[in-house]
């Protein structure tokens, strides 16, 4: 660890995607293998959609380092529009909404990454919770129709909040300036979260179908128990302490906040499930229930309530400005 401590930005960086990209490379070979050996496993479907989706995460994550800071901005911004527009899709809508929509996607969206591609973190903290959930009801209002008032506006609040406050905290952690020796590191923060939040994730559902289940809320989840959630977040924080090399963290450090982040995420898939119950469809890719669902926010609803906690956390740990 020490070793991989002392290389350079660039070769750590270097190792990193060669790590990443030759695992992904074996597991998609052994995937293939055991297609060809048991073709009509009904395990193979969801396998086969999990590991799509982390080739396509862990592409999405070179092209965030590969076009610096303002391309890794822009495309996570493209990513809030995406998981925004999934996610209205779901909640009932009326006409008198339509500015509050026009504001949410044409201003409120762009302003949130204009202020974190200029580093104004105070602002960017402040601006959805603050003016933009004053804005958006003030909008509802002069359109005029008060049916369901505080449940429309209450819905599309909830929207930007996941989809744009959330998610926006993931390439502000590439502007993060630590100091001396740590500079540079914002790279790593995110790829970091994404490997917690994934590794919580996958644990989590794992120890919820191979434990004796004891349901927490069992008319939105099953299979969602304390001990499975704890094991998930144990899995996220020994992830981070693998990890602790190639942040500004020490291994205890990254091991807390592997804790955290991990944990953060597996609650927001569950927060998730439930909007999906509330909605009545099985899975958001599920196009015959959804028009426009195509599955995107199930895979980044850890990361929308992962990114915050972890980014704060930072943040306040290492008192950035």
């Amino acid at each position: 660890m020490g070793f991989l401590r002392d290389l350079h930005v660039d070769q750590q960086v270097a190792l990193l995607f060669l790590t990443l990209f030759g695992s992904l490379a074996l597991a998609t070979v052994g995937l293939l293998a055991w297609t060809i050996r048991r073709e009509e496993d009904p395990r193979l479907g969801p396998l086969k959609r999990d590991l799509g989706a982390l080739w396509v995460a862990a592409v999405v994550f070179w092209l965030a380092w590969a076009s610096g800071a303002l391309g890794a901005t822009l495309l996570f911004g493209v990513l809030s529009f995406l998981t925004l527009r999934e996610m209205i899709t779901l909640v009932h809508t009326r006409r008198g909404d339509h500015r509050s929509l026009i504001l949410a996607f044409f201003a409120i969206l762009p302003l949130q990454y204009l202020l974190v591609g200029l580093r104004a973190f105070d602002l960017f903290t402040v601006f959805i919770p603050v003016y933009a959930f004053l804005a958006i009801p003030v909008a509802s209002a002069l359109a005029g129709d008060p049916h369901r008032f505080l449940e429309r506006n209450a819905k599309i609040q909830w929207g930007i909040m996941v989809c744009v406050y959330g998610l926006s905290h993931a390439p502000a952690l590439l502007l993060l300036d630590f100091p001396g020796r740590h500079a540079g590191r914002g790279a790593f923060l995110v790829f970091f979260l994404v490997v917690v939040a994934s590794a919580a994730q996958l644990v989590q559902e794992a120890a919820s179908r191979w434990l004796r289940r004891r349901p927490v809320a069992r008319r939105i989840d099953r299979s969602f128990s304390y001990r499975a959630w704890a094991l998930g977040a144990l899995a996220g924080g020994v992830c981070g302490a693998l990890l602790y090399w190639s942040t500004p963290f020490q291994a205890p450090q990254a091991l807390a906040l592997g804790f955290i982040a991990g944990g953060a995420g597996t609650l927001g898939e569950l927060v998730m499930k439930a909007l999906k119950k509330d909605a009545g469809v099985r899975y958001w890719g599920n196009r015959s229930s959804v028009t426009g669902a195509v599955g995107l926010l199930d895979r980044l609803a850890p990361l929308c309530f992962a990114a915050p906690v972890f980014f704060h956390a930072v943040r306040w740990y290492f008192h950035i400005r």
